[in-house]
């Protein structure tokens, strides 16, 4: 196992805080049975998203992927015409005592 450096992973992200963003965001897509780009070689999740990273497989624009539970919910509802049929119709009005 090598050890994986925050220099490495640098020169594939702007800065160590956008690297914190980006590992953070790939250890728990791992955690929660993402596929790895590499071979685990039995390290943790944080570990292999670091080494991704360092490997340039990862980057920045992981940020702005939609989680799947987004797009699936989009999958579903279509566009907004299907949204606004879950809306209440007609003369609905709630009951008073």
């Amino acid at each position: 196992m090598a050890r994986v450096t925050v220099e490495d992973c640098l020169e594939n992200v702007d800065n160590r805080f956008e690297l914190v963003l980006v590992a953070s965001k790939r250890a728990r897509q791992l955690a929660n049975g993402g596929e790895a780009t590499l071979e685990w070689e039995n390290d943790k999740p944080t570990v292999v998203a670091l080494r991704e990273i360092a490997e340039g497989n990862i980057d920045a624009s992981i940020l702005v992927e939609k989680p799947a539970s987004i797009v699936d919910e989009e999958a579903l509802l279509g566009d907004q015409d299907a949204a606004s049929s879950l809306e209440p119709q007609g003369d609905w009005s709630p009951a008073t005592s």
